[in-house]
């Protein structure tokens, strides 16, 4: 069950409040002021609510009493029951928030600082990738005579062609599409605050502009770009498009051209990273396009050895 915390709830585990006044504004402040990103902390709450109940049932007092023995018994066995990389997930928040404890004058040390996780390499992800003809045939099969259909179209091609995180292309403002050297460019807004910019594919181009210019959406530069349709009216409100209703549509989209990959926001990232590396790209290129810290990131979304092993599967004459 995931602790929940914020600057004005006094829910905190017995475990921190035992431990008393500054470990408790601490524990408050690593989730609210240290760990900016949502999705990080609603990750790192979780894995630190379900430590936090696993010490109260061995009988520990406090917080401050935890030791490296405990931690470490603790992703013992966390891993009989969870992925390899979960555990590694939730022993990251705990030596974060330890850490971040230590700093504090709470703790002497860092008592996850000796425990190590389960070894777990990944070498492909899993995120399902379109052939370059599907997601061409997706793209061709909107209806782009409404403003839903040139909205679908532009966000799916932003994905495509510029590599965008759906978290990045929904968050996007309409002034973030802009015309620089005679050529339209996107600046996403990525994690940690940084921000990226780039070109347009000449196909990205023309869907930006028949959205931004068929919609309206020129003159209300601060506004979301990607945003929801009103129901019943069938135009665009102000409100930004949230990524489980772009989900929702791409799974529609790919349903009405029959395609029966179970395709998901991240599958364009994946499709149009394949299909550069494909057509002659680097591998670093690719690595600066998608915003990479590393190139062993981006070698996750390289499909191209699925269809090498597809080749010699058919080589099975019988």
């Amino acid at each position: 069950m995931s602790v929940l915390v914020s600057a004005h709830t006094k829910q905190l585990p017995a475990l921190v409040s035992a431990a008393g006044d500054r470990a408790s504004y601490r524990f408050v402040e690593f989730f609210t002021a240290h760990i900016r990103n949502p999705h990080t902390r609603r990750a790192y709450a979780g894995a630190v609510g379900d430590f936090c109940e696993w010490l109260e049932r061995q009988g520990l007092p406090s917080i401050g009493v935890v030791s490296s023995l405990h931690v470490a018994c603790y992703i013992e066995q966390l891993g009989g029951e969870v992925s390899a990389p979960t555990v590694k997930q939730h022993l990251a928040a705990i030596h974060s928030l330890f850490d971040w404890l230590a700093r504090g004058g709470v703790l002497p040390f860092n008592p996850a600082s000796a425990v190590r996780g389960p070894r777990h390499a990944v070498k492909r992800g899993k995120t399902p990738v379109l052939a370059p003809e599907e997601a061409r045939q997706l793209l061709d099969a909107i209806d782009v005579s409404k403003p839903a259909g040139l909205r679908d179209r532009a966000l799916i091609g932003l994905m495509v062609y510029s590599f965008a995180r759906i978290g990045a292309a929904v968050t996007m403002k309409v002034e973030d599409v802009y015309v620089q050297q005679q050529r339209l460019w996107i600046r996403l807004h990525e994690k940690r605050g940084k921000r990226h910019e780039m070109p347009c594919h000449h196909n990205l181009e023309a869907y930006l502009r028949a959205y931004i210019w068929g919609c309206g959406l020129a003159d209300d530069a601060k506004g979301f770009l990607f945003r929801t349709i009103g129901r019943g009216t069938g135009r665009l409100t102000k409100t930004p498009l949230p990524q489980a209703n772009a989900y929702a549509m791409i799974r529609r989209r790919a349903t009405a051209v029959a395609i029966e990959t179970k395709i998901g926001n991240h599958t364009f990232r994946a499709t149009g990273i394949t299909a550069y590396l494909r057509n002659g790209g680097t591998l670093e290129k690719a690595a600066a396009m998608a915003s990479h810290a590393s190139t062993r990131t981006t070698q996750l979304y390289d499909r191209r050895q699925e269809e090498a092993s597809l080749d010699e599967v058919e080589r099975v004459l019988i």
